[in-house]
């Protein structure tokens, strides 16, 4: 079939990078956008600047990089803000975060110390873990919304900024019913913005400012902040790409990569335990019981959808999945993610898989955070609007259209996200059939 190629706009001027949280993942990710463009480090983990995508037939021989092969902005063009309840500028939260070693931060600290947070929206009915100063008031949570609006005015003014991109990287908020009837359609929900309603948390106020302004939006925590029909439906009005929710790191990343596989060979699983130490910020967040509720709804549906245990009952039908957190303050943001996972195979033998993830959470998610504004400026610029499913490869819950389930294999989300690319362009999509080497 033949492929058109479609009409994408050029990535000319600067591109603002909003982060609703400057904490231990955002100061990561611009630390280290900082050290790649001065060439002290690589940009490893990320697909936008170390990827690549085959075109036509594997004779061909066409394997370019993809930011040589779709227009991509460049590293140089990013200029960053954010907000957060505590002051520190990027500098001293990166230190404090101790994701980074002190040398290699000191190398971009005059870049890093001239971003100083903007007053955040915070309440701490929402996070209850947390509490700081550097805190916006209104009357209503509309003027809240109002007041991050005008902050984003005046930095695409103050940084003659030609295009926009936010991603949230703050702290995972309470669980919100997802049927309550603010979330029903636009009209609802602008009007429990203004009376004060509870069911409107900070990262809804962020992310309507955003659409408001015609700025794409990504959720990278669990909570419910773009995820209803409100949202969605704002979204496809102002014409503005959007995409969540929860970066796929650590546990979940190893849960996507290793379940297809047992899939694949139809091995049966009888039981996952997966229990994670941390001590970040996120890890003392996720100590209250009602934030861990919307991470662990967040990270249980994996398996569910991977293994299909209505299409394969005598496989997967009886699974007993368990997830915990525990925060642990001496381990920082070195996360353990340890799990046991009980299988079988031939005759109903059993046998078991142990994994111990010793792994960095900031630095698996800071890439992620990276290909996301660049992505998410491409869909704008291709006028793509509403959600992007073929972002779901970086997501523990991908947002999908209604009545779709969500794609969590590893491995068919990054075909999705590649053929996507290759469809963008008017390139062959890659099925990978072959047969037309045989004939």
């Amino acid at each position: 079939m033949e492929q058109k190629e479609t009409n994408i706009a050029e990535p000319k001027g600067k591109l603002g990078v909003l982060l609703p949280g400057l904490g231990a993942v955002s100061t990561t990710f611009i630390a280290g956008v900082e050290a790649i463009r001065k060439g002290i480090s690589e940009p490893f983990g990320s697909v936008t600047q170390m990827g690549t995508i085959r075109l036509g037939k594997r004779t061909e021989n066409r394997v370019p990089k993809i930011k040589d092969f779709v227009p991509l902005a460049e590293l140089d063009d990013l200029v960053f803000t954010g907000w957060d309840i505590y002051t520190e500028n990027c500098y001293e939260a990166a230190v404090n975060a101790g994701v980074l070693d002190k040398t290699l931060l000191d190398q971009v600290k005059p870049e890093l110390e001239v971003i100083r947070p903007l007053e955040a929206v915070f309440d701490q009915k929402y996070v209850k873990k947390l509490a700081g100063k550097n805190v916006k008031t209104a009357d209503s949570k509309w003027g809240l919304m109002e007041q991050v609006r005008e902050d984003i005015q005046q930095f695409k003014r103050e940084h003659n900024l030609d295009r926009m991109v936010m991603v949230w990287c703050g702290s995972t908020e309470v669980f919100m019913d997802p049927n309550d009837p603010a979330y029903n359609d636009l009209a609802a929900f602008e009007k429990a913005m203004k009376e004060d309603h509870p069911a409107i948390a900070p990262s809804m106020i962020y992310a309507y400012a955003a659409i408001a302004e015609g700025i794409p939006y990504a959720n990278g925590a669990p909570n419910l902040s773009v995820d209803f029909p409100a949202m969605i439906e704002f979204a496809k009005k102002q014409g503005v790409p959007i995409g969540g929710k929860d970066f796929k790191t650590g546990q979940t990343l190893m849960k996507t990569i290793l379940a297809p596989g047992l899939k694949a060979r139809y091995l049966g699983l009888s039981g996952w335990f997966s229990t994670n130490i941390l001590g970040n910020r996120d890890g003392e967040v996720l100590d209250d019981p009602e934030s861990f509720k919307t991470k662990e709804v967040s990270k249980l549906g994996v398996l569910k959808y991977i293994l299909q245990p209505e299409v394969y009952p005598e496989l997967y039908g009886n699974i007993y999945h368990k997830v915990r957190i525990n925060y642990y303050p001496p381990r920082g943001d070195n996360k353990e993610g340890w799990d046991n996972i009980d299988i079988f195979g031939w005759l109903g033998y059993h046998m078991q898989i142990k994994i111990d993830f010793l792994c960095r959470d900031s630095i698996l998610a800071a890439p992620i955070v990276l290909d996301l504004v660049l992505f998410l400026d491409l869909a704008a610029r291709c006028d793509m609007k509403g959600i992007q499913e073929w972002l779901s490869f970086y997501f523990k819950s991908p947002l999908t259209a209604e009545n779709v389930y969500p794609e969590h294999d590893i491995f068919i989300q990054l075909m999705k996200l590649k053929n996507t690319l290759r469809y963008l362009k008017g390139e062959e999509l890659i099925t990978h059939l072959g047969l037309e080497y045989y004939d």
